[in-house]
Protein backbone atom coordinates (compact mmCIF):
# COMPACT_ATOMS: atom_id res chain seq x y z
CA UNK A 1 0.00 0.00 0.00
CA UNK A 2 1.16 3.27 -0.67
CA UNK A 3 1.40 5.80 1.83
CA UNK A 4 -1.57 8.68 2.49
CA UNK A 5 -0.09 11.36 4.94
CA UNK A 6 -2.96 13.45 6.76
CA UNK A 7 -1.33 16.22 7.69
CA UNK A 8 1.41 18.38 6.98
CA UNK A 9 2.41 22.07 7.19
CA UNK A 10 4.87 22.37 3.91
CA UNK A 11 2.76 25.38 2.20
CA UNK A 12 2.93 27.42 5.34
CA UNK A 13 6.67 27.13 5.69
CA UNK A 14 7.07 27.34 1.93
CA UNK A 15 4.99 30.69 1.74
CA UNK A 16 6.93 31.97 4.65
CA UNK A 17 10.43 31.13 3.17
CA UNK A 18 12.32 32.56 0.47
CA UNK A 19 10.55 32.22 -2.88
CA UNK A 20 13.25 30.65 -4.11
CA UNK A 21 12.34 27.17 -2.81
CA UNK A 22 9.11 25.11 -3.74
CA UNK A 23 7.95 21.50 -3.58
CA UNK A 24 10.50 20.19 -6.13
CA UNK A 25 13.83 21.87 -4.01
CA UNK A 26 13.31 22.60 -0.70
CA UNK A 27 14.55 22.37 2.95
CA UNK A 28 11.07 21.08 4.19
CA UNK A 29 10.69 17.36 5.15
CA UNK A 30 8.46 16.95 2.62
CA UNK A 31 8.77 17.62 -1.55
CA UNK A 32 8.19 16.10 -4.62
CA UNK A 33 11.78 13.94 -4.63
CA UNK A 34 10.92 12.69 -1.05
CA UNK A 35 7.32 11.83 -1.65
CA UNK A 36 8.11 9.81 -4.26
CA UNK A 37 10.78 7.93 -2.83
CA UNK A 38 7.81 7.56 0.16
CA UNK A 39 5.74 6.11 -2.60
CA UNK A 40 3.19 8.49 -1.67
CA UNK A 41 -0.39 8.28 -2.94
CA UNK A 42 -1.37 10.91 -1.33
CA UNK A 43 -0.58 13.63 1.05
CA UNK A 44 -3.12 16.51 2.72
CA UNK A 45 -1.39 20.00 2.67
CA UNK A 46 -3.10 21.61 5.22
CA UNK A 47 -3.54 25.67 4.98
CA UNK A 48 -2.56 26.52 8.43
CA UNK A 49 -2.69 29.81 10.18
CA UNK A 50 -1.85 31.12 13.75
CA UNK A 51 -4.42 34.09 14.59
CA UNK A 52 -1.02 35.33 16.99
CA UNK A 53 0.39 35.99 13.39
CA UNK A 54 -2.58 38.41 12.36
CA UNK A 55 -2.98 40.32 14.97
CA UNK A 56 -2.15 43.57 12.93
CA UNK A 57 -3.77 42.25 10.21
CA UNK A 58 -6.77 41.73 10.92
CA UNK A 59 -7.13 38.81 12.81
CA UNK A 60 -8.79 35.62 11.88
CA UNK A 61 -9.87 38.00 8.10
CA UNK A 62 -5.92 38.02 7.39
CA UNK A 63 -5.93 34.52 8.11
CA UNK A 64 -8.79 33.77 5.53
CA UNK A 65 -6.61 35.90 3.36
CA UNK A 66 -3.62 33.86 4.44
CA UNK A 67 -5.77 30.69 3.40
CA UNK A 68 -6.45 31.58 0.04
CA UNK A 69 -2.74 32.71 -0.80
CA UNK A 70 -1.68 28.81 0.13
CA UNK A 71 -4.41 27.31 -1.96
CA UNK A 72 -3.11 29.70 -4.98
CA UNK A 73 0.44 28.57 -4.16
CA UNK A 74 -0.40 24.67 -3.93
CA UNK A 75 -2.06 25.03 -7.86
CA UNK A 76 0.74 27.01 -8.74
CA UNK A 77 2.71 24.08 -7.81
CA UNK A 78 1.04 21.44 -9.68
CA UNK A 79 0.97 23.95 -12.50
CA UNK A 80 4.73 23.90 -12.32
CA UNK A 81 5.26 20.26 -12.13
CA UNK A 82 2.36 18.91 -14.10
CA UNK A 83 4.05 15.34 -14.15
CA UNK A 84 4.12 14.75 -11.11
CA UNK A 85 2.03 16.10 -9.08
CA UNK A 86 -1.77 17.30 -9.30
CA UNK A 87 -4.64 18.35 -7.03
CA UNK A 88 -7.23 16.07 -6.02
CA UNK A 89 -10.89 16.57 -4.47
CA UNK A 90 -12.35 13.01 -4.45
CA UNK A 91 -10.92 9.09 -4.73
CA UNK A 92 -11.87 9.21 -7.79
CA UNK A 93 -9.18 11.87 -9.01
CA UNK A 94 -6.95 10.01 -6.40
CA UNK A 95 -7.08 6.80 -8.34
CA UNK A 96 -6.65 8.85 -12.35
CA UNK A 97 -3.84 10.74 -10.61
CA UNK A 98 -2.33 7.16 -9.20
CA UNK A 99 -3.04 5.75 -13.12
CA UNK A 100 -0.76 8.98 -14.93
CA UNK A 101 1.91 8.20 -12.12
CA UNK A 102 1.01 11.41 -9.95
CA UNK A 103 0.95 12.34 -6.42
CA UNK A 104 -2.39 13.69 -5.39
CA UNK A 105 -2.20 17.00 -3.27
CA UNK A 106 -5.30 17.50 -1.27
CA UNK A 107 -5.93 20.88 0.45
CA UNK A 108 -7.09 20.72 4.03
CA UNK A 109 -7.60 23.90 6.55
CA UNK A 110 -5.78 24.17 10.09
CA UNK A 111 -7.69 26.39 12.17
CA UNK A 112 -11.62 26.55 11.12
CA UNK A 113 -11.64 30.37 13.06
CA UNK A 114 -10.98 31.56 9.50
CA UNK A 115 -14.68 31.08 8.90
CA UNK A 116 -15.43 34.19 10.88
CA UNK A 117 -18.83 32.98 12.18
CA UNK A 118 -19.94 32.99 8.23
CA UNK A 119 -21.24 29.74 6.61
CA UNK A 120 -20.67 30.83 3.19
CA UNK A 121 -17.08 30.70 3.41
CA UNK A 122 -17.22 27.07 3.99
CA UNK A 123 -18.57 26.53 0.80
CA UNK A 124 -16.15 28.72 -0.92
CA UNK A 125 -13.62 26.69 0.69
CA UNK A 126 -14.79 23.82 -0.44
CA UNK A 127 -15.55 24.88 -3.98
CA UNK A 128 -11.42 25.75 -4.06
CA UNK A 129 -10.80 22.28 -3.66
CA UNK A 130 -10.26 21.73 0.45
CA UNK A 131 -11.73 18.13 1.68
CA UNK A 132 -10.43 18.33 5.47
CA UNK A 133 -10.89 21.20 7.65
CA UNK A 134 -9.39 20.80 11.53
CA UNK A 135 -12.19 22.81 13.31
CA UNK A 136 -9.81 23.67 15.91
CA UNK A 137 -6.33 25.06 16.47
CA UNK A 138 -4.93 26.11 19.72
CA UNK A 139 -7.70 29.53 20.40
CA UNK A 140 -11.20 29.33 20.96
CA UNK A 141 -13.09 30.30 17.55
CA UNK A 142 -16.39 30.82 16.00
CA UNK A 143 -16.52 27.35 15.99
CA UNK A 144 -15.26 25.86 19.76
CA UNK A 145 -13.14 25.53 22.33
CA UNK A 146 -9.01 24.27 21.77
CA UNK A 147 -7.26 21.53 23.67
CA UNK A 148 -5.86 23.18 26.72
CA UNK A 149 -4.22 22.35 30.48
CA UNK A 150 -6.67 24.05 31.86
CA UNK A 151 -9.61 21.99 33.01
CA UNK A 152 -12.49 24.14 32.56
CA UNK A 153 -11.39 25.12 28.89
CA UNK A 154 -11.05 21.45 27.97
CA UNK A 155 -14.75 20.41 29.11
CA UNK A 156 -16.34 22.86 26.74
CA UNK A 157 -17.58 21.69 23.47
CA UNK A 158 -19.04 23.26 19.89
CA UNK A 159 -20.83 26.37 19.70
CA UNK A 160 -24.29 26.89 17.78
CA UNK A 161 -22.46 27.80 14.87
CA UNK A 162 -19.79 25.19 15.13
CA UNK A 163 -22.73 22.32 15.29
CA UNK A 164 -23.89 23.90 12.12
CA UNK A 165 -20.18 23.29 10.56
CA UNK A 166 -19.95 19.82 11.07
CA UNK A 167 -23.35 19.38 9.59
CA UNK A 168 -22.82 21.73 6.68
CA UNK A 169 -19.46 19.36 6.35
CA UNK A 170 -21.40 16.43 6.06
CA UNK A 171 -23.88 17.86 3.43
CA UNK A 172 -21.03 18.68 1.21
CA UNK A 173 -18.75 15.65 2.00
CA UNK A 174 -15.61 17.22 3.51
CA UNK A 175 -13.75 15.44 6.17
CA UNK A 176 -14.21 16.70 9.77
CA UNK A 177 -10.94 16.83 12.08
CA UNK A 178 -11.19 16.65 15.92
CA UNK A 179 -7.34 17.02 16.33
CA UNK A 180 -6.69 20.18 18.69
CA UNK A 181 -9.91 20.27 19.88
CA UNK A 182 -10.89 20.13 23.71
CA UNK A 183 -12.66 17.05 24.78
CA UNK A 184 -15.88 18.44 24.86
CA UNK A 185 -15.93 19.94 21.76
CA UNK A 186 -13.99 16.41 20.69
CA UNK A 187 -17.46 14.71 22.35
CA UNK A 188 -19.85 17.31 20.45
CA UNK A 189 -18.28 16.93 17.05
CA UNK A 190 -18.97 13.12 17.44
CA UNK A 191 -22.41 13.70 18.56
CA UNK A 192 -23.43 15.69 15.21
CA UNK A 193 -21.42 14.18 12.38
CA UNK A 194 -23.68 11.26 11.05
CA UNK A 195 -19.99 10.52 9.20
CA UNK A 196 -16.62 8.77 10.09
CA UNK A 197 -14.68 11.61 11.73
CA UNK A 198 -10.62 11.64 11.69
CA UNK A 199 -8.13 13.23 14.30
CA UNK A 200 -5.62 14.11 11.28
CA UNK A 201 -2.22 14.13 13.60
CA UNK A 202 -2.61 13.22 16.92
CA UNK A 203 -1.30 10.42 19.18
CA UNK A 204 -2.30 8.45 22.55
CA UNK A 205 -2.80 9.98 25.81
CA UNK A 206 -2.31 6.33 27.77
CA UNK A 207 1.37 6.50 26.68
CA UNK A 208 1.71 10.68 27.04
CA UNK A 209 -0.56 12.57 28.98
CA UNK A 210 -0.97 15.38 26.85
CA UNK A 211 -4.21 17.35 26.13
CA UNK A 212 -3.79 16.93 22.29
CA UNK A 213 -3.65 13.30 22.71
CA UNK A 214 -6.56 11.00 22.71
CA UNK A 215 -7.97 9.26 25.50
CA UNK A 216 -8.75 5.36 25.48
CA UNK A 217 -12.35 6.52 25.73
CA UNK A 218 -11.86 8.89 22.21
CA UNK A 219 -9.71 6.01 20.60
CA UNK A 220 -12.59 3.80 21.04
CA UNK A 221 -15.63 6.54 19.88
CA UNK A 222 -13.67 7.30 16.88
CA UNK A 223 -13.02 3.76 15.90
CA UNK A 224 -16.69 3.21 16.26
CA UNK A 225 -17.46 5.95 14.46
CA UNK A 226 -15.40 4.59 11.71
CA UNK A 227 -12.80 7.31 11.56
CA UNK A 228 -9.03 7.37 12.12
CA UNK A 229 -6.02 8.76 13.95
CA UNK A 230 -3.04 9.72 12.27
CA UNK A 231 0.44 9.38 14.09
CA UNK A 232 1.61 12.51 14.95
CA UNK A 233 5.60 12.46 14.48
CA UNK A 234 6.22 15.62 17.51
CA UNK A 235 8.54 14.34 20.10
CA UNK A 236 6.21 16.20 22.71
CA UNK A 237 2.86 14.27 21.61
CA UNK A 238 4.92 10.78 21.38
CA UNK A 239 7.14 10.64 24.93
CA UNK A 240 9.93 8.80 25.47
CA UNK A 241 9.34 5.32 24.52
CA UNK A 242 11.40 2.50 26.07
CA UNK A 243 14.83 3.54 26.00
CA UNK A 244 14.48 7.60 27.06
CA UNK A 245 14.28 9.29 30.70
CA UNK A 246 11.19 11.73 30.52
CA UNK A 247 14.02 14.96 30.23
CA UNK A 248 14.74 14.05 26.87
CA UNK A 249 10.97 12.58 25.73
CA UNK A 250 9.84 16.06 24.42
CA UNK A 251 12.69 16.69 22.46
CA UNK A 252 13.12 13.62 20.91
CA UNK A 253 11.06 12.16 18.18
CA UNK A 254 12.25 8.36 18.16
CA UNK A 255 10.46 5.66 16.12
CA UNK A 256 10.55 3.27 19.04
CA UNK A 257 7.83 5.66 20.58
CA UNK A 258 5.95 6.28 17.34
CA UNK A 259 5.54 2.06 17.25
CA UNK A 260 3.99 1.94 20.95
CA UNK A 261 1.43 4.38 19.81
CA UNK A 262 0.40 2.91 17.01
CA UNK A 263 0.06 -0.74 18.38
CA UNK A 264 -1.42 0.94 21.33
CA UNK A 265 -4.31 1.86 18.33
CA UNK A 266 -4.44 -0.87 17.84
CA UNK A 267 -4.70 -2.26 20.80
CA UNK A 268 -7.49 -0.08 21.82
CA UNK A 269 -9.38 1.12 18.58
CA UNK A 270 -8.50 -2.55 16.05
CA UNK A 271 -6.69 -2.70 13.04
CA UNK A 272 -8.65 -0.31 11.38
CA UNK A 273 -8.55 2.91 13.40
CA UNK A 274 -4.50 3.96 13.12
CA UNK A 275 -3.38 6.15 10.21
CA UNK A 276 -0.49 8.32 9.15
CA UNK A 277 -0.58 11.99 10.29
CA UNK A 278 3.10 12.93 10.35
CA UNK A 279 2.87 16.54 10.95
CA UNK A 280 6.28 17.44 8.91
CA UNK A 281 7.44 21.37 9.06
CA UNK A 282 4.73 21.70 11.75
CA UNK A 283 7.09 21.88 14.50
CA UNK A 284 10.82 22.27 15.17
CA UNK A 285 12.36 19.34 15.98
CA UNK A 286 14.81 20.35 18.60
CA UNK A 287 16.20 17.15 19.48
CA UNK A 288 16.78 13.31 17.53
CA UNK A 289 14.74 13.50 14.82
CA UNK A 290 14.80 9.69 13.18
CA UNK A 291 13.05 10.26 10.51
CA UNK A 292 13.55 13.23 9.48
CA UNK A 293 11.64 13.33 6.15
CA UNK A 294 9.03 11.44 4.33
CA UNK A 295 11.54 9.94 2.33
CA UNK A 296 12.46 7.53 5.44
CA UNK A 297 9.36 6.40 6.24
CA UNK A 298 10.78 2.52 6.03
CA UNK A 299 11.97 3.06 9.28
CA UNK A 300 8.80 3.23 11.07
CA UNK A 301 7.36 0.17 8.40
CA UNK A 302 10.69 -1.95 9.90
CA UNK A 303 9.80 -1.29 13.08
CA UNK A 304 6.15 -2.04 13.41
CA UNK A 305 7.25 -5.29 11.27
CA UNK A 306 9.71 -6.04 14.08
CA UNK A 307 7.04 -5.88 16.91
CA UNK A 308 4.68 -8.14 14.81
CA UNK A 309 2.42 -5.75 12.80
CA UNK A 310 1.55 -8.13 9.61
CA UNK A 311 1.97 -6.99 6.43
CA UNK A 312 -2.03 -6.51 6.23
CA UNK A 313 -1.88 -4.11 9.27
CA UNK A 314 1.01 -1.90 7.45
CA UNK A 315 -1.43 -1.58 4.40
CA UNK A 316 -4.34 -0.06 6.47
CA UNK A 317 -1.91 2.61 8.63
CA UNK A 318 -0.20 3.29 5.59
CA UNK A 319 -2.95 4.43 3.84
CA UNK A 320 -6.17 1.52 3.48
CA UNK A 321 -7.58 3.02 6.48
CA UNK A 322 -7.74 6.55 5.81
CA UNK A 323 -9.13 5.82 1.99
CA UNK A 324 -12.44 4.03 3.54
CA UNK A 325 -12.76 7.26 5.40
CA UNK A 326 -11.88 9.19 1.99
CA UNK A 327 -14.82 6.65 0.25
CA UNK A 328 -17.18 7.20 2.86
CA UNK A 329 -17.03 10.84 3.47
CA UNK A 330 -15.63 12.66 0.06
CA UNK A 331 -18.23 13.58 -2.93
Amino acid sequence: MKLIDLHCDTLWKLTAMDKNENLMDNHCSVSIPFMKAAETKAQFFACFTCLEDFVDAGGYEGCYRKVQEMIAYLESQTRRYPEQIALARSVEEMEKNEEAGKISAFLTVEEGGVLCSEMERLDVLYDKGIRLMTLMWNYENCIGHPNSRDRAVMSQGLKPFGVDVVRRMDELGMIVDVSHASDGTFRDILKYSKKPVVASHSNCRALLSHPRNLTDEMIRSLAENGGVAGLNFYGAFLGTGKVEDSHTAQENSRVEAMAEHVLHMIQVGGSDFPAIGTDFDGFDAQGVLEIPDVSKMERLWAALQKEGVTEGQLDKIWGGNMERVMREVLR
